[in-house]
């Protein structure tokens, strides 16, 4: 593995991030310790086959990406009264023993190479700290990216019978030849309580990204994703749950739509660890010109998980001959109490159906599109975030006019 983003970073520009954050020195420390692991750190696992990798982030070229002393970002961060939704360097300021708890116990610092450089210098983040018995709602982040490389980082914590809505966007304000967007999000869901997190990731199709969202779902505790890919010409992405408590469930609901010769890949996850969970894994998405998606999906289902109950679905469309799909969803299940499946598609657009639809005089591209629209809409259904649905169809809608 190619060690040139830490032969290209020094303790000082780390100390300098830590400092303008004003942060303590157990934070900094753990800055420091990430930068050092990239020495022996590797690469996030990507699906391989024999001799291929289906992607490659061994030829990104970080040391001309990254230019840590440099970020800048319009980001607005709007919530209710009854939460605080906070940034990084105010948080750290107000709730210093909530982010030592939190901070890093579910997404390892040092999981792998990616994970250990946005630790060591991410520069921007919000905190959302939900009390007990709130209901939150309309939580925003927008994050609009200006620089050639953006670190982020976003803690959620729920506590008992608390529920919260968030709404991230994440896109290019001022467009460079190559950008490198980095998002890290740890969810910690606690007793009873109920957290949505809706992603919309619209970012400059000439940027690299790579996002890594978690979370923790305690007892009676629910965690609901929903992750929309369009932007990047590179985008590697993780959404996963722990259900370590009984009774917990999760929804991943994911769509990406790629064209040009853009590449997705994606990985929706779930770990059954506690018994009477439930969880449910629905993706869609459209690949055209010499677009790439890559998705695997993983239900690990623990020796403890007694009453399981775990759904996986993955459906891929291609628009065009050039375009490909892969999809490796898993089975993981340690424990005979369980009902579980999994299904994954690719294919092509029904050509009887579009023949139908020609024939009752709707035009060609019409029908097209329709039909399309029409693949979305099990997805469409499952997002119970009114505005992130509404922003999926227009920019669906956007894209297919722009394919005409």
């Amino acid at each position: 593995m190619s060690t040139q983003v830490h032969a290209n970073l020094t303790d000082e520009q780390v100390r300098e991030i830590s400092g303008n954050l004003d942060e303590p020195e157990w934070l900094l420390e753990t800055r420091l310790e990430a930068l050092e692991a990239l020495e022996s750190l590797e690469m996030p696992d990507v699906i391989r086959t024999p001799g291929r990798d289906w992607t490659n982030l061994h030829e990104l070229d970080f040391e001309s990406l990254v230019d840590p002393l440099n970020a800048a970002e319009n980001k607005d961060q709007i919530g209710p009264d009854e939460a605080e939704v906070l940034p990084w360097s105010e948080a750290v300021d107000e709730h210093e023993e909530l982010l030592r708890e939190h901070f890093g116990s579910i997404v390892d610092p040092q999981e792998n190479y990616l994970t250990a450089l946005s630790t060591a210098l991410f520069s921007t983040g919000t905190v959302i700290y939900v009390p007990e018995g709130v209901d939150a709602e309309d939580v925003t982040i927008r994050t609009e990216q200006n620089s050639r490389s953006l670190f982020n980082y976003t803690l959620v914590v729920a506590e008992e019978s608390s529920s919260v809505t968030i709404l991230e966007r994440q896109s290019t304000g001022t467009e460079q030849d190559e950008q490198y967007y980095s998002g890290i999000v740890e969810v910690a869901a606690g007793e009873n309580s109920n957290v949505q997190y809706g992603s919309l990731q619209n970012l400059s199709e000439e940027a690299y990204n790579f996002a890594a969202k978690r979370g923790d779902a305690d007892t009676y505790a629910t965690i609901d994703w929903i992750e929309v890919n369009l932007g990047t010409q590179l985008t590697k992405s993780g959404v996963s749950t722990e259900l370590n408590g009984d009774g917990s469930e999760t929804q991943i609901v994911g769509a990406f739509y790629g064209h040009n010769d853009q590449h997705f890949d994606l990985d929706a996850k779930v770990w059954h660890r506690a018994e009477h969970t439930t969880a449910d894994l629905v993706t869609r998405g459209v690949t055209d010109d010499v677009a790439r998606s890559v998705y695997e999906g993983v239900q690990d289902v623990g020796r403890e998980a007694w009453d399981t109950s775990s759904y996986q679905r993955e459906n891929t469309l291609m628009l065009s001959d050039e375009s490909e799909a892969d999809a490796s969803p898993k089975l993981i299940i340690n424990n005979h109490d369980t009902e579980a499946s999994h299904s994954a598609t690719v294919g092509q657009i029904d050509q009887e159906e579009l023949f139908y639809m020609i024939s009752r005089g709707v035009d060609p591209r019409a029908a097209r599109n329709m039909l399309v629209e029409g693949f979305f809409t099990p997805v469409l259904e499952e997002i119970a975030v009114d505005e992130l649905r509404e922003d999926l169809e227009e920019l669906v809608v956007s894209r297919l006019h722009q394919r005409d």
